[in-house]
Formats: C-alpha cells, sequence, structure tokens
C-alpha cells in the first residue's frame, strides 16, 4: 500500500451550477485499501469491516483498520461479462432479522447466466464466518438481452419493509416503455421477496395493464446506478446515465414513467441528433437535475452524517467520467446548486458510502478504496 494517509488540499476544486465562487476546503484522504478488481459495492458490517463486491465475482471482507482482505464463500455461478458481474451489496434493515448485525440478511444483486444470458437478480443471505450461508434469489428478473450493457444496479430500503432495486433497459431502448419486462425499471419488492399488494402495478391496485409486471414500481429508466431511499422526507432518488449527454437524478414515484427513451437530454453517440422527440412530455416525470456533459455517474447517497454538517440532506455521487465527488443540494424537491469535491483527485468513483462517524468511504475503478474525513480528526 502507499504511503498514506494521503492529504489532499482543494483549491478552487468547488464548482457550482451558478458559477458562484465557493470557500476552498480541506479534507484528509486515507487509501485503506488497493489492488481490487473494480470494488462495485461496499456494505458495512460492523465499525471496522467492510464487504466489497468485486463486479469480476467475488466478494471480499476487508478490515479497516488493518487493510487485511479475506475472501468470502458462498456466492453461486457470476455472469461477469460487459457491465454485468457481482454488483450491489446492502446489509438489511434489523427489522428483517433479529437484533444482531450477525443475524441480518445480506442483499446481493449480480447478473445470473441463465440459457447463456445475464438477468439482473437480487439476492440474499446470511454471514457465517467466512462463508454466505442460506443463499435464496429472491427474483431472477425478466430482463435478458444479448448486449453486455446496462445491467444497473443499486439497492435502497425504505422504513417500511420494503426494498427497491435498478436495472437499466439492458441496451435495447424500448424496453424503457415496456412494463412486461423489468429492463428499464426500478422494482419494488417486500423483505422476503414478495410483491406488495400496493404496487403501482400490482393486479390488486391496477386493472388497466394486466400484463404489467407486478414488481415494476417506476419505468422509463436508461440505466440508473444510483439509488437512495431519504427516511426524513420520504422520498426515494435515482441517479442514471444517460446517453452522450443528458445524465439524470430522479425523484422516484409511484408509477411513474421517465420518459426513456421517448425523451432524454442526451445526444446521440454517433452524431449531434437528439434522443427521443424532445425533453418534456405530458404525462412523464421530468428530471430533477440535468448533466450535460455526462459526468457519468454512479451509486447515490443521502448525507445525513455531522462530519460535515453542511452537507447534510445533501445528495452524493461518484462520477466516472468527469472522475470527482458530485454533491447536490437540495431544497425539498429541488435541486438548488451542485459542487464538484475532489476534482484533482483524478479517479472513477464508482461508489460513495457513509460510516457510523459520517465519514466517507469511496471505492474507485482503480482498484482502491480511500476514506474522506475533515482535516485534524
Amino acid at each position: 500500500m502507499k504511503s498514506l494517509p494521503l492529504i489532499l488540499t482543494l483549491l478552487a476544486a468547488l464548482v457550482s451550477i451558478d458559477c458562484q465562487a465557493k470557500a476552498c476546503e480541506n479534507y484528509q484522504l486515507e487509501q485503506v485499501a488497493e489492488g481490487l478488481g473494480i470494488p462495485w459495492g461496499m456494505a458495512l458490517i460492523g465499525p471496522n469491516k467492510l464487504l466489497v463486491t468485486e463486479r469480476g465475482g467475488k466478494l471480499l471482507q476487508l478490515d479497516l483498520t488493518t487493510g487485511k482482505q479475506t475472501n468470502i464463500k458462498g456466492l453461486p455461478p457470476i455472469y461477469a461479462k460487459g457491465q454485468g458481474g457481482l454488483l450491489d451489496i446492502q446489509l438489511g434493515p434489523k427489522t428483517d432479522s433479529g437484533s444482531s448485525s450477525k443475524q441480518q440478511w445480506l442483499y446481493i444483486t449480480y447478473a445470473k447466466p441463465v440459457d447463456g444470458q445475464g438477468r439482473t437478480t437480487i439476492a440474499r443471505a446470511l454471514l457465517r464466518g467466512k462463508e454466505l450461508v442460506n443463499w435464496q434469489d429472491l427474483l431472477v428478473t425478466e430482463s435478458a438481452t444479448d448486449t453486455g450493457r446496462h445491467f444497473g444496479s443499486r439497492i435502497a430500503f425504505d422504513d417500511k419493509g420494503h426494498l427497491y432495486f435498478s436495472i437499466g433497459d439492458r441496451g435495447h431502448r424500448p424496453n424503457g416503455q415496456d412494463l412486461t419486462t423489468h429492463a428499464g425499471s426500478i422494482l419494488r419488492l417486500n423483505l422476503d421477496g414478495s410483491v406488495p399488494r400496493d404496487n403501482p402495478f400490482a393486479s390488486a391496485t391496477n386493472k388497466s395493464n394486466e400484463n404489467a409486471l407486478p414488481e415494476i414500481y417506476s419505468y422509463g429508466h436508461r440505466n440508473p446506478q444510483g439509488l437512495t431511499y431519504d427516511v426524513k422526507s420520504q422520498r426515494l432518488w435515482s441517479i442514471e446515465h444517460g446517453p452522450r449527454g443528458g445524465d439524470e437524478i430522479n425523484l422516484i414515484k409511484a408509477g411513474g414513467n421517465y420518459g426513456w427513451p421517448v425523451v432524454s437530454f442526451g445526444k446521440e453517440y454517433w452524431g449531434p441528433i437528439s434522443v427521443g422527440d424532445g425533453t418534456f412530455k405530458e404525462g412523464m416525470e421530468p428530471p430533477v437535475k440535468v448533466y450535460t456533459p455526462s459526468i457519468a455517474p454512479s451509486s447515490l447517497l443521502v448525507y445525513s452524517g455531522h462530519a460535515f454538517i453542511e452537507w447534510q440532506g445533501d445528495l452524493l455521487s461518484g462520477a466516472l467520467k468527469l472522475t470527482h465527488l458530485n454533491r447536490v443540494v437540495l431544497d425539498g424537491e429541488r435541486a438548488t446548486s451542485e459542487l464538484r469535491l475532489l476534482t484533482e483527485f483524478n479517479e472513477r468513483i464508482r461508489q460513495v458510502i457513509e460510516d457510523e462517524h459520517g465519514y466517507l468511504l469511496i471505492s474507485t475503478d482503480s482498484g482502491s478504496i480511500y476514506r474522506l474525513k475533515p482535516c485534524g480528526v
């Protein structure tokens, strides 16, 4: 491991969307792991124990104090091709199974190989020592295509016993408006994998589209790779990749149609041609924020800690293409300003999570994990 902690002084590294000057800030950035294979998902299972998914199909336990890495056994076969692989991991709510973190379910999304193709799948398991036990595939989604693109996928929980997870359009644009496929959707399940009766397309509540898959909560998404639930405001937020330009932050509503590919702020990759029929259309939900040019967002977090008091209630996202930590200030359901942190870091930030102290754990596509905390701590 390199000689760290590494202190980055970020001079003029904050950029607001209204171009107003912001005060410079100093942060201490410590490297806690390196040499990983695209650390896609992270979940804390104790003050100094971190589970890390590698997209290539490996699950590791990392000791944040010593840096020791331990392989965790018990994973099923993984479809690790293209953008598919072992994806997100989250520790389930304590109300799910007992009061001890050792008794809590781990929820995992991954690309499951089915007939030579990959299907985004939500599963859960228990961690016993160095092994996952009682593995349960809760939903093997109807999302397979012959491309290796846009698997999603992030997991979030509300405070009412529901889990949400996202799936991209799997590289086939019409999937975004097709309710008979899970692709291009955000799904909502009970913690045991059953379908909530009040889901917007469950048969008990919606008779107008009997062919719609009941797990769908919202649709019209291109590739949501960030999903977070704000318990305080009872709001579900997502962030997703546009094509060339047009990345979006969306406030997710039950049954909402977010427009892809009918409306978009992005351009075709092959030329300066707009994707879709415009940027807005009646009956489709407009984004709360649009990024043009694309930052290529990955992960999303509503910050609630006390280490950075001024960030409380803000949205934090990693940026892959533009290599920074993106901070969006909210006023209710509006995005009022954007700031770009760690612009001198020059790393593709894959995920950002918060620990019990309010420090941030940041994973990068170069295979490293860092801890961000205020200077002097």
